[in-house]
């Protein structure tokens, strides 16, 4: 009973609150299969993380989505949750919940390429090879995305009254000074590349191109191939057959009574028709009844 009434609410949950929720029992899945096999995290989610490396991007590219649900610390899932559910509180009451998850994953998408790319293109990375995990990408799309689009949104904070615009400056400002000391810089790299492409997005869809339909359109497709299918019920067709038309005299009769007729007229145009006798004046009669 516990189990259906559960798996209700996560049905009619939102968008926000289902992505919160898979975060949540990835960390756990994760936390606890590492412990009990003994490996470590990364170990253990090394099919999921995102490396630097292109030739093992290429062999799984499906990292490029699944490192944004993957964290190894607590604080680092606990974070990055409050982040995302207040930011993406505003998002759905402007937008749909498909529009969310669509920045979400692209957030997470354009991030960890910035990651690989930096990763393989600056000196500076040159003898620090490492991998990806975090919502961080994406939870900075989003939130570049709605101070872009609703940049004079206010927000109150304790007594102070600050608009959104002003925090999502400050906060992105504050990994770009980060990259150099934090010793985290390819983390810090997709938060810029989720930035990049939240502003870039909001700015699109304000002028009325929403860049991201394809990827919606796309998603669409994919929840319609896993969807079962229903089958049809059978319908039984039932021919109504229509009743045969009485056959007609025959030709032969049809004849013979023709040739009848045809005779007493030939008679009454000869003699009049005061030569006909009584039989067939009545035979012409019922033939004009008839006809």
């Amino acid at each position: 009973m516990a189990a259906t009434s559960l798996s209700y609410k996560y049905k009619m949950a939102s968008v926000l609150v289902k992505l919160i929720i898979i975060n949540a029992a990835v960390f756990l899945v994760v936390r606890l299969g590492a412990f009990f096999l003994s490996v470590s995290q990364q170990h253990f989610a090394r099919w999921f993380v995102l490396s630097d490396d292109f030739d093992t991007l290429l062999f799984r590219p499906w990292t490029l989505i699944t490192y944004g649900f993957l964290h190894f610390g607590f604080f680092h899932i606990l974070f990055n949750m409050i982040w995302l559910y207040w930011f993406g509180q505003f998002v759905l009451n402007l937008f749909t919940g498909k529009r969310l998850l669509t920045v979400y994953l692209l957030g997470t998408l354009f991030g960890g390429l910035l990651f690989v790319l930096a990763y393989n293109l600056f000196p500076v990375f040159a003898e620090n090879r490492g991998f990806l995990i975090g919502a961080s990408g994406a939870v900075t799309a989003i939130m570049i995305f709605i101070a872009t689009y609703t940049p004079n949104t206010e927000v109150r904070i304790f007594t102070f009254t600050i608009k959104l615009w002003h925090i999502a400056l400050f906060l992105f400002l504050f990994d770009l000074v980060r990259i150099p000391t934090s010793g985290n810089a390819g983390g810090l790299m997709a938060h810029v590349g989720g930035a990049l492409f939240g502003y870039i997005y909001a700015v699109q869809l304000a002028k009325g191109n929403d860049i991201g339909k394809w990827f919606e359109n796309f998603m669409d497709w994919i929840a319609d191939f896993f969807k079962p299918r229903t089958k049809k019920p059978f319908r039984k067709v039932h021919r109504t057959t229509q009743p045969s038309p009485q056959r007609s005299k025959s030709k032969a009769a049809k004849s013979d009574h023709q040739k009848k007729v045809d005779g007493i007229l030939d008679k009454i145009g000869k003699s009049g028709y005061e030569s006909l006798t009584k039989e067939e004046k009545d035979f012409l009669f019922k033939a004009g009844k008839e006809d």
